[in-house]
């Protein structure tokens, strides 16, 4: 698709979205239901292509992209006529005799970016709400997992509307010439530096926006957590998708007194999951290409490596690897690592874990690992993050009942579920007044009428 083509298309989307026809809720519930359906056929092959792109094994690719969205999928298309009604409230008696309501209606034409890490989950995580709220939608899927957006635009162009749901191939020359274009509402999924962009651009047109974002994701580990389990849920949640999740733990601050029995069961874990060669494990990804190999190679000049380190840039292949020795002042601690690697700092006082991570930007979630209630009360009230886990690692992100994004640097808006129909929704006002009584109080001349006025506007 060439820049005049998107004119055009994004043209008739305006039209198709005046026609009305996207703001009857059963319409957008079969087109939702035609989308599970689509899905549910052509699982195999998105798996395919999630293999051939990052690697992936089947299992994960159900759990973080396929299954994930036909459980919001399930969710929404359950509840949306409900989401969809009118919402009463309450009227002062000021403006007796009337009702007063708000409906949640759909911007109408939406933009969304959504980046290579998670290509389908991602990409049909907004789509599905911005179709459920009744917009129409111009999605861009990351040109850097080649395999599964080719499959998905083919998938979705062969069978839905290009003036209702449409999907565009590209890279960074596309986004350019896209982003001039008028839209009601943007999406974004990706780094901070392009966000920046996606965000001056939306404000030429004073155009709403979501962003979501990275961060450094910190994980602190008490003394009296539970360090066996500790060691597996921080790591299973770091090698997922080999590091490149935004919510994967970024970095461990563990109290002095525990850190060597914690990187001694993270050894223990990552030799007993991946075995002593894991680039030969089926369940390890691999990196989405070689310059992100070389940027990852570059942060093992930080600190010293106790576990891993082993690289292939053909292969596009970074061993799971814990590093330790670490200064807040390294190339690690400030950029997000995006890959399996793991520094390991330690820490004698709370405090000075909280002062480590208040001194970087908010991250999208916090995770800590301990019994304490009064530990869990410091930390969470001491620090700012778009979501904390309590004895975890991502496993919230998976959780369409909670409120999904970042804050600060992390990104703005939330979606998932209920969240996503609202994100792509502006609430608009009504209040119906009746013709039986019109009360003088409020017409000129206003004489003595202001205490009359006090009473009612109590």
């Amino acid at each position: 698709m060439n820049q005049q083509e998107l004119i055009n298309l994004n043209e008739r989307q305006k039209e198709f979205f005046l026609s009305g026809k996207t703001l009857d809720v059963r319409f957008r519930i079969n087109v939702l239901k035609k989308i599970r359906e689509l899905i549910i056929s052509y699982e195999s092959q998105i798996f395919d292509t999630l293999q051939e792109d990052l690697g992936k094994p089947c299992f994960e690719s159900y759990a973080s992209e396929t299954g994930m969205i036909l459980q919001e999928l399930n969710l929404i298309i359950r509840n949306l006529h409900k989401w969809s009604c009118n919402k009463r409230v309450y009227t002062p008696l000021v403006h007796f005799i009337a009702r007063s309501y708000y409906r949640f209606e759909p911007y109408g034409r939406v933009l969304i970016i959504s980046p290579w890490n998670y290509p389908f989950q991602l990409l049909f995580n907004p789509l599905i709400g911005a179709v459920a709220a009744g917009n129409c939608v111009i999605a861009k899927p990351s040109r850097s997992a080649v395999h599964t957006s080719e499959f998905l635009i083919k998938m979705i162009n062969d069978r839905f509307n290009p003036e209702h749901i449409h999907l565009i191939r590209g890279g960074h020359d596309v986004n350019q010439w896209i982003l001039k274009e008028k839209y009601d509402y943007i999406f974004f999924t990706g780094s901070s530096e392009v966000g920046k962009q996606v965000m001056k651009s939306a404000a030429e047109n004073l155009t709403p926006l979501s962003l979501e974002l990275g961060g450094k994701c910190p994980v602190i580990v008490a003394k009296d957590a539970n360090i066996r389990l500790a060691a597996k849920r921080i790591l299973w949640g770091k090698m997922l998708n080999a590091g490149q999740s935004c919510v994967a733990p970024d970095y461990v601050l563990a109290h002095t007194d525990i850190k060597d029995d914690l990187v001694s069961e993270m050894k223990s874990y990552l030799i007993k999951t991946y075995g002593s060669y894991p680039d030969r494990s089926a369940d390890f990804c691999r990196i989405i290409n070689p310059q992100n190999v070389k940027r990852i190679q570059s942060y093992l000049t930080n600190g010293n490596i106790i576990h891993g380190g082993m690289i292939d840039t053909e292969k596009r292949y970074v061993s799971p690897t814990l590093t330790e020795n670490i200064s807040p002042d390294d190339l690690i601690m400030k950029e997000e690592i995006f890959g399996p690697l793991l520094p390991v700092m330690s820490f004698n006082q709370l405090d000075e874990a909280i002062e480590c991570i208040t001194n970087l930007s908010r991250p999208l979630a916090i995770y800590l690992f301990t019994r304490s209630a009064s530990v869990r009360k410091k930390v969470m009230t001491q620090t700012q993050s778009g979501a904390a886990c309590i004895n975890d690692t991502v496993v919230y992100f998976i959780n369409p009942h909670l409120p999904f994004g970042g804050v600060g640097k992390s990104g703005m808006g939330r979606y998932h579920g209920r969240f996503s129909f609202e994100t792509f929704s502006y609430k608009r006002s009504f209040m119906h007044k009746s013709n039986l009584i019109d009360f003088p109080v409020r017409y000129p001349p206003y004489k003595n009428k202001i205490n009359l006025l006090r009473l009612l506007v109590r």
